[in-house]
Parts: structure tokens; sequence; C-alpha cells
């Protein structure tokens, strides 16, 4: 007794020759069906390269579309002819070209030998299986699918629409319950002539044929009515990614292929010549005997999922953008935006440098150009001070210098006149701290020597923008840490909020703050804003600050403290 492959086959016929000869090496027949759309002249070269071999046959060819009843029709007739002109065959593999056998031939067939009534067919109701990729899942046996999705997707999708909407469906027939699982099986002989000569067949064969991707479901559905004793799994191994794309196996993956103990993997690159050489010719290292556990690499194709889909920590691949909100981390590392604390203090820059060693920054989104510390034109990872670069992209342009700059904590300040396309690309990133204080836009322009009117129209439009800026950290989505103080309230107490500041940055040179920055002359500042609501705008972003307010004098300098002996 011995094992028969089916093979289905539709491109690198040279491949597929060079298995199927392997498997009729070790006394397995073989039959192959090729897809109809292969060229004559290709299809006729194959024949003649296998016509020394008499257990390899060929049998009728049909049109084999991606989700179409044709698979199955293949897999039928191919079945049948293995079962007609081999009696002594016991299991039926189906397998496709790209398949490649990973241990010995000859431990497969000791394999089943010793299970000769055990089908290995993955089979499971839509409702337990998580991996109907596609958007159908009971769907795919209610509704009929005439056509073909890769070549009539705007018809295909209309179909479906119209017998939604007027409630068309079909029940299964016989009452039997769809199973679903992947198409690559080994039946045995006696469930396998069951399902093809069953007196229901055509039936069932009607029915399989208007169903969504039927190869998932025909041999799947059927071998529950006729088989004694089910494994639940393929012999083969296959994985698909989160599109329900296949895995393909190039070289460098040999060792993954041998750590699966699987019998046979696809699907595997028609040049992976090292894969081919090592396990078709390769008998001393083949895998010791032992069961097929594809699960021992699962935790590494899972990882290669997650890469895939999340990518690391502020790195974006270069050939396309994540989904928004899918990234895996917006930025590699934790950084702070200040908005208010350069326009409040004149010397806030150097001093935050110097009391944390972080990099300090100007404003890096302002309209004329990138404020980078010290004054350079360039920083890490070639980034320029460009802004007609930088305004490109400013998110990615954000993510970039985070990147390039990961183990120096990176701070900049940021305010209503700068590019607000990053608001929320930093409001929704957790490694964001964000402080800000409102209003201080206005001291500038308290300051300026602009005409009143031109003063009181940048004011309106500066205040809109800081409003609607500060309505997205506000937010629920908001994943930042977000500290807002009104100016009038933080030059009240500028002390506190500036301690809680530097203990969140990670300040490690003293315990407690003792030299604070200069505060700019706010003399006058209350009038200002008080002329402004004469001129019919309300400044109301600032706090509550009194028109005779006077003098708001930058806090003293804390005594340090000494030790008396």
């Amino acid at each position: 007794m011995t094992v028969g492959i089916v093979m289905l086959v539709h491109n690198a016929l040279g491949r597929a020759e060079q298995v199927a000869r392997h498997w009729s090496a070790a006394g397995c027949p073989v039959v192959i069906h090729v897809d109809k759309m292969v060229a004559r002249k290709t299809y006729g070269t194959l024949v003649k390269a296998l016509s020394d071999l008499p257990d390899v046959h060929f049998c009728d060819r049909f049109r084999c579309e991606w989700g179409t009843w044709g698979i199955v029709q293949a897999s039928q007739t191919a079945s049948e002819m293995m079962l007609a002109r081999f009696r002594d065959v016991r299991h039926v593999y189906l397998a496709s070209g790209s398949c490649l056998p990973l241990r010995p031939v000859e431990e497969l067939i000791d394999y089943l030998a010793a299970r000769p009534h055990t089908d290995f067919i993955e089979s499971a109701t839509t409702s337990d299986v998580p991996w109907t990729v596609g958007g159908l899942d009971e769907e795919r046996f209610t509704l009929r699918f005439p056509l073909s999705w890769k070549r009539n997707r705007f018809l295909f999708d209309r179909i479906v629409e119209f017998q939604r909407r007027f409630g068309i469906k079909r029940s299964m027939p016989n009452g039997i319950t769809p199973h679903m699982g992947s198409q690559w099986w080994c039946l045995s002989r006696r469930t396998l002539s069951a399902i093809l000569q069953d007196p229901e067949r055509e039936t069932y064969d009607k029915f399989f044929r208007y169903v969504w991707i039927p190869d998932e479901s025909y041999f799947q559905t059927l071998a529950r009515l006729y088989s004694s004793n089910v494994e639940s799994r393929s012999l083969t191994l296959s994985k698909f990614d989160f599109q329900g794309k296949p895995h393909i196996f190039y070289d460098d993956h040999l060792q993954l292929l041998r750590r699966s103990d699987c019998f046979v993997a696809r699907k595997i690159w028609p040049y992976a010549d090292r894969l081919y050489q090592a396990f078709l010719t390769d008998a001393e290292g083949a895998m010791k005997k032992t069961e097929p556990n594809p699960g021992k690499i699962d935790r590494i194709f899972s990882k290669a999922v997650e890469r895939r889909t999340r990518g690391r920590s502020g790195l974006y691949m270069q050939s396309r953008f994540p989904n928004e909100d899918w990234e895996n981390g917006v930025t590699a590392a934790p950084y702070s935006m200040f908005q208010g604390f350069a326009e409040l203090f004149d010397d806030f820059e150097p001093w935050l440098a110097k009391a944390t060693g972080a990099r300090v920054h100007g404003h890096l989104f302002a309209p004329e150009g990138v404020e980078y510390a010290d004054g350079q034109t360039a920083i890490n990872g070639a980034l320029s001070n460009s802004a007609v670069l930088r305004d490109y992209n400013p998110k990615a342009f954000l993510t970039n210098l985070i990147w390039n700059t990961r183990g120096e904590r990176q701070c900049f300040q940021f305010g209503p006149a700068d590019n607000q396309e990053v608001n929320w690309r930093i409001a929704k990133d957790p490694n964001a701290q964000v402080s800000v204080i409102t209003g201080a836009w206005a001291v500038p322009l308290f300051r300026s020597n602009l005409d009143f009117a031109e003063i009181r129209a940048m004011a309106a439009h500066l205040q809109k923008v800081e409003s609607e800026h500060m309505d997205v950290l506000r937010s629920p989505y908001t994943k930042a840490r977000v500290r807002i103080w009104t100016m009038a309230e933080f030059i009240e107490a500028p002390m506190e909020p500036l301690q809680g500041i530097l203990d969140e940055i990670g300040r490690t040179k003293l315990r407690r703050l003792s030299e604070a920055p200069k505060m700019v002359d706010l003399t006058g500042f209350g009038q200002f804003l008080q002329n402004l609501k004469n001129q019919g705008m309300h400044p109301y972003l600032m706090g509550d600050f009194p028109v005779e307010s006077g003098h708001f004098p930058a806090p003293k300098e804390q005594p340090k403290p000494y030790l008396v002996r």
C-alpha cells in the first residue's frame, strides 16, 4: 500500500517536474492537473519531460481561478483518476506545484500506513475559525457567487449587494453543516471514494459550484459525512499573513522549515535553489522522525505579522506608510513640547538645556524654517532646517527627528503661528509630554511696535488657532501627557509647574529647583489686553488679568541652603 499524490500546477512547471520525480522515485504514483490557462505548448513540454515515468499521469484540464469551482473540479478529476488507476493507493495527498517535501517520502508513507483510516483535513465550522479573511463567513454559503472576484470585482460586489438587499438566501443541501479549512488535505481512500461516488454528489456539486472559495469548504464539509476519524489539521505547512495571502518561503528559511517537522511545505519560491537541493537530494540531512508540529514556528510567524502590520516604534517603511493608528508607537522615544514658555521667559531654552541636559530646540515648525538647537542647519539623519522639506510631511519630520536622536531627550517650542498639521500626531502620541501656557502668544505682540489694528487682527487669528489646538489636547483620544495653564495662573506661582516639568523629564543634577528662567517685563500687559477688548477682540485664553496689574516681576532666586557646623 502506498500514498498517491495529486498535484495542482499552474506555474513554475520546471519545479513541478522536479518535485513529481521526487515523489515518483519514492514509489508514489502522481496525477498532475495543469491549469487550462497554461499555454498548450508549455503544457506539452511538461508532459513530454515526464513521459519516462510510468506512474505519472495527467488528467483533463480545467480553468482554475482563485475562489472559483475550477479548483475543486480539478481536484475531483485528478482524484478519480488516482483511485481508478492505482488500486494499492490507501491515502491521496493533495499538493500544489509549489509544494516541497521536507522529510523523506518513506516517512510519510510509514506515517500514513500506521493510520490507515485517518483523514488529515482541516475542518471547522465558520463560527469556530478566526481566519476567514475577505469579509464573508456564513454568507459564502447562503449567497450565490457566479462570477470571479478577481476578473469581475465590480459585478461581483453588485450581485452580493443585490442579494443582501432583497434577502435572497439559500439553504445547505440535505441539512449538512458547512465546514472550512485549508485546501491541502490528505484523505483515506475510503473517505475520498465515498465523497466522489456519493449518490447526492450532483446535488452537492451544484450547491458548492456557487459557494465563495469552494476549495476551502467542499471536501472539508463532505469529509465530515463519511470519515470515522478526522484529524482537523493539514500535514502541509502553509502560513498566511493578516490579509489572507500565503507566506512565501525563500532560501533563508531553510532552518525554519527544518524546525517545523512537517512533511510538506508551501509556498516555495521557484528560485529557492538551496531549498530544493537540501530537501530533494540531501537524505542524510533530513529531519528526524517526529510528529509534524507547525506550531513550533507559529511564534516566528506571529512576530513577522506583527512587525509587518505594526512595525517598530517610531520607524516607518520607505515603501509605504501604515494605516492610521496601526503604527506600533507613533515615535521612538519620549520628548517634550513647550507652548508659550519661550514667549514668557527670555532665556527659557538655554535654562532648560542646562537644567535637564536635554537638547532644546526653538520652534521646529516655525513658518520661516526649522529652529534647531545651537542654530544648526542640519541634524542627525540629514534633516535640514528647510521649511519646504519639513512641510512636505510634517508628521514624518517629527517621527524622523525622534528616531534619529533616540537616546537623547528632545525638547522644542511650539505656538499658534507654527505649522499645525502635527497637532493630532502629538496629541495621540504616548511619548509626548506637552506643556502649554495659553495666551502667551500675546506677549510678543505686546512687545512689538506694530500698528494696533494689525496687532488686533493677528491676535484674533492666533487665539482662534490656539483654541482649536486646546480642543485637540483635551480630546478623549489624546494619549500624550498634557499640562495646560492660563498665563494668569502660571505667573502667580511659576516655580511649582517648572519643578513638575523638570521632574517628568528626568532631571538628575538637583533635587529641588533653585534657579528659574528670567520672566519678561509684563508692565502694562493688562492694559494691552483691555485695549484689545475695547477694539472688539476678546482675549480669553490668558486668564483674568486686571487692568491695573502693575509690574509682574520675575521670581526671586531662592537662597541656596548651606550647612552650619
